[in-house]
């Protein structure tokens, strides 16, 4: 904007209409008082002054507006009719102004001017602008510069505090500061310590140092005084400003001590691994040992009991068959005897799990129908009913498996209800985890086979019971058994990965739920046992 100031508003009017038919913005003043005020609050690129004026003239108004700091930059044209003496031009100079125009004035003499100054006024307000963000920017680089010196000498401070050798590398590779520690292995500050032949870190570290990511390496260094080498543990962080990496620090940190107590350790648990090998391939061969005394002992001990059980027998039938009391004793003796040899028979097979044998996949439904066959008169004998649905065909160990499922199904048999006959339910589901709860789950990698029956059941309290062996729930006068069957079922189980669990409510029934993998691990295709 322009202001023109003179005390005549006939020499106002021209002159602003010229401006402003040019595009210019033009502000007035009739008085040098009010165009000091204008100048307070209006920021002007270019002022015409009258120099002859009533009250202040135009040189006293140019020497105030000079002194005004937001207006002293301010171009000034003076305009005069009578003061063309040289000694009042050189006045208009001295007082502020920039040029000196008499009256009549060129219109476009003074547009060229007007248009030539205001161009200077806008390049000084750039360069004005220019000169203060420049100013700004150096004041910022001054506190940024002050700011990390402080922070560097802090880091210094930190570093000299610290039990490791400590030490900080600029961008371009080098060196820049090491704490005390450091002169314990490096006569120098800018020279890495030496380290073990067989160490070759400082290459590794030169490709983290190019792609900026942090480094982390055990060294073994080389101690100026003793001359020993000492395990340390080397870390070097990068340090950012502005995503922009400005440093590095790293520290030695001494894991010497520890070092030499793993190697102990590491000697020591190999030396405990061979000695337990060896132990193993001893127990190997005793467990062989045993197996085989075992098959001898069950033999030995059930021929003794088989000539108890016949000559018994043969003793009440030709004997005794009227004495009703000598019978009773003897069926009691014949009794124990079948017991003995059950319970010798159970005991074979809960030691045979520990033969190695292999997974190999089974047909379930196969497998379960030849099992009820061998349950043909204890099925008729007791009117049962046993239902079973589609199961699939898994990894297992078919003798073992049939095992489970007959000591399972032979219990659903025993332990009915009097007078009520037997129902037995066989399903499978495929579910999405080892779990009893698992969801069902068309896809899923695991089976869940329930065994259920309408029997005489049993409180679920007892359940942690039931799979440990020779636990017993019912009164052996009532149900014949020895309590290792769930027992032996138990170990199957987990020989085959799975578990097994059961639910139940007294007088109401039971239900024993498998659940398996359908295909075994490479790893565990070998297992131990073999029934």
């Amino acid at each position: 904007m322009i202001l023109i100031v003179d005390d005549r508003p006939e020499n106002i009017l021209p002159l602003k209409k010229i401006l402003e038919l040019h595009g210019f913005n033009t502000d007035t003043a009739e008085s040098g008082e009010e165009a000091l005020k204008k100048v307070l609050n209006t920021s002007y690129s270019v002022i015409i002054l009258d120099v002859q004026m009533p009250g202040m003239d135009g040189f006293e108004v140019a020497e105030a507006i000079a002194g005004f700091s937001r207006a002293k930059d301010t171009p000034i044209i003076f305009l005069s009719a009578v003061n063309t003496d040289k000694r009042f031009i050189t006045k208009g100079y001295t007082s502020g102004g920039i040029d000196y125009l008499t009256k009549p004035v060129d219109p476009d003499i003074l547009l060229l001017k007007v248009k030539t100054f205001i161009r200077l006024y806008e390049q000084q307000q750039q360069l004005k602008a220019i000169q203060e963000s420049l100013r700004q920017e150096i004041d910022t680089r001054k506190h940024a510069q002050e700011e990390l010196a402080l922070r560097m000498q802090e880091l210094r401070f930190i570093l000299e505090s610290l039990p490791q050798i400590a030490f900080t590398i600029k961008t371009d590779g080098k060196i820049e500061f090491v704490n005390e520690h450091w002169f314990q292995f490096s006569t120098e500050s800018g020279v890495f310590p030496e380290t073990h032949p067989d160490d070759d870190f400082y290459d590794r570290w030169e490709a983290h140092f190019k792609s900026g990511s942090e480094f982390t390496s055990e060294a073994r260094l080389k101690h100026l005084e003793t001359n020993d080498y000492r395990y340390f543990l080397l870390k070097i962080i990068p340090i950012f400003q502005n995503s922009e990496i400005v440093r590095w620090v790293g520290t030695f940190t001494d894991i010497h001590q520890q070092k030499i107590v793993n190697e102990l350790l590491e000697h020591k648990v190999e030396l405990r691994t061979r000695e337990l090998l060896d132990k193993n391939s001893e127990l190997e061969i005793t467990n062989h040992e045993l197996q085989q005394f075992a098959w001898v002992v069950s033999h030995d001990l059930k021929e003794p009991l088989r000539k108890i059980q016949t000559f018994s027998h043969l003793i009440k039938d030709k004997y005794l068959s009227d004495n009703m009391e000598a019978t009773s004793y003897l069926n009691r003796s014949i009794n124990s005897s079948a017991r003995m040899s059950r319970l010798i028979s159970d005991l074979l097979d809960y030691s045979r799990l520990s033969v190695k044998a292999f997974f190999q996949p089974t047909d379930l439904n196969q497998l379960i129908s030849e099992l009820l066959m061998d349950f043909d008169e204890s099925i008729l004998e007791k009117n049962a009913t046993v239902q079973v649905g589609k199961l699939p065909i898994i990894d297992t160990i078919p003798s073992q498996i049939r095992q489970v499922f007959q000591n399972l199904i032979s219990n659903a048999l025993k332990f009915s209800k009097k007078d009520v006959p037997p129902v037995i339910h066989i399903t499978a589901d495929l579910i999405d985890s080892k779990d009893v709860s698992a969801n069902i789950s068309p896809d899923g990698k695991f089976v869940r086979i329930t065994i259920a029956d309408n029997g005489i059941g049993f409180n679920e309290k007892f359940l942690d019971r039931i799979f440990v062996i020779f636990q017993r729930l019912n009164n052996l006068s009532n149900y014949e058994g020895t309590g290792i069957g769930l027992a032996i079922a138990k170990k199957i189980m987990d020989k085959h990965n799975g578990l097994i669990s059961a639910q139940s409510i007294e007088n109401e029934g039971a239900k024993f739920i498998l659940v398996m993998p359908l295909v075994q691990d490479r790893i565990s295709q070998e297992t131990t046992s073999d029934i």
